[in-house]
């Protein structure tokens, strides 16, 4: 689909649509390697080229980040330092903007899907659709023995809440350092059933979201999705 080389530029945060006329008469903005061009040509994502590299992708664009402690999911600069900190920074001016799929809390690092795709985010998040996530959790004591069962039962209630949560599948570990998957995503649902369970959650790290892992991405650092990525993506959110 052709759009306006001006409106395809500010979309995607390079600048603002009145500087697009500077940046092509200074040869940093080119369609097929052509620079006598106008703001209002009409073109496609993939024959622009800035700085003579190609456009970062269009909208449905999907970035996997290891989120670090201490960072924060929000758009609001009052909170502290921001995930979308992280990223290059005409990122943050893009129309549609940036959002997290759901959130990981401040002191909660790990996987942390961010985009622009509001289908998406929902498909993801929905409680209807049960997407599977993976945490490791430091526990402030070991387990009793009793949680696994407690968990997987599907009767576990949390402080303030009126229906109880999903069966949900905890590997033991050492009794100290453990891992969880649910499938639903409560506010601090996590470190709040451990707590129902009497216990106290020192350090939680989410590791795999539906069949998406870290990898060796670093505190920190994120990669886009490849379209393959996306689309199973999608297909996890409709099953």
């Amino acid at each position: 689909m052709k759009k306006r080389l001006d409106q395809l530029l500010s979309s995607l945060g390079y600048c603002s649509r009145k500087d697009v006329r500077k940046l092509i008469a200074m040869g940093i903005v080119t369609v097929e390697g052509e620079s006598r061009i106008k703001p209002e040509t009409k073109v496609t994502h993939e024959i622009v080229r800035f700085d003579g590299e190609p456009l970062d992708p269009p909208q449905g664009m999907v970035i996997l980040m290891h989120k670090p402690v201490g960072v924060v999911c929000s758009h609001d600069d009052g909170e502290g330092k921001l995930v979308y900190d992280l990223l290059p920074n005409r990122w943050r001016l893009r129309s549609p903007k940036l959002s997290t799929v759901g959130r990981l809390d401040k002191e909660t690092s790990g996987l942390l899907l961010i985009t622009d795709d509001g289908k998406l985010i929902h498909a993801l998040t929905s409680p209807r659709k049960k997407v599977a996530k993976r945490y490791e959790a430091t526990l402030a004591q070991p387990l009793t023995g009793e949680e696994k069962a407690l968990f997987a039962s599907g009767t576990l209630m949390l402080n303030g809440e009126k229906t109880p949560c999903l069966p949900a599948r905890l590997e033991e570990g050492d009794g100290i350092h453990v891992a969880l998957e649910i499938t639903e995503g409560r506010y601090h649902q996590v470190r709040r059933m451990f707590a129902a369970a009497g216990n106290h959650v020192n350090a939680l790290h989410r590791s795999r979201m539906g069949t998406l892992e870290l990898g060796e991405l670093q505190a920190g650092e994120f990669r886009i999705l490849s379209p393959e990525e996306i689309a199973r993506c999608s297909t996890e959110s409709e099953s």
